[in-house]
């Protein structure tokens, strides 16, 4: 893909979503730690001083992305909540189903989760004040959309309502590194089969999970 030089508004918008698109489809074959700028630019088909034109660094770049992505999951969250847990069970059943729903959906995206893993340690540190704080700004909202969704299912949560929102991003960013072992890991497993209790399944390990933290932060009865 080649392009001439953006001259308008509307060019430099599509110039942008190529660039976040592109970024989006190396993370389907490589995690995120693979992703340079230097083969970003080159799947475009932009220089690298032209790709900083619109994202100041490869964290840029990945920290948009991670927005946009999240975003788009919890629009299609909604529709997950609605047709997995029903508001008229007891508590302990809409929590559960609640678990259900979150650990079925981010499994599925695992993008999301691996770009949540790297959040704080890797996409927040090559990046200006301003982009951070405007990351910062628009998750902010991202979390007040998940806090929604889940007290209209969980109304006894409250307060715990953002906490728990919270602390399901962080899972998903944390197990995944455990569900998905490097083939020397892999290979050690196979020889040893009892080093395999090591190795989390990701749907069945945020559940478990994301079900304790709610045990643990609704109200007794």
């Amino acid at each position: 893909m080649t392009f001439q030089r953006a001259r308008t508004e509307e060019q430099r918008e599509i110039r942008r979503r190529a660039i976040l698109d592109t970024a989006s489809a190396m993370l389907d074959e490589m995690p995120v730690a693979a992703v340079t700028l230097n083969e970003l630019s080159r799947r475009v088909g932009l220089a690298k001083p032209n790709v900083l034109r619109y994202f100041e660094s490869r964290e840029a770049v990945l920290l948009e992305l991670l927005d946009s992505l999240l975003q788009e999951w919890l629009t299609e969250l909604a529709g997950e909540l609605a047709a997995g847990a029903d508001e008229k069970l007891p508590m302990d059943e809409r929590a559960a189903a609640v678990a259900e729903v979150l650990s079925r959906s981010l499994s599925g995206r695992v993008v999301l989760c691996d770009l949540f893993g790297a959040q704080s340690s890797v996409l927040e540190r090559n990046v200006s004040v301003e982009v951070v704080a405007r990351y910062k700004r628009a998750s902010l909202g991202r979390l007040t959309t998940m806090t929604a969704l889940i007290l209209k299912y969980l109304p006894e949560l409250g307060e715990n309502a953002t906490l728990f929102s919270l602390q399901t991003m962080l899972m998903a960013g944390v197990l995944p590194t455990y569900s998905t072992p490097p083939p020397s890991l892999q290979a050690a497993y196979q020889a040893e089969p009892d080093l395999a209790r090591f190795h989390l399944e990701l749907k069945d390990s945020l559940k478990l999970a994301l079900t304790a933290t709610l045990l643990g932060v609704l109200p007794r009865r």
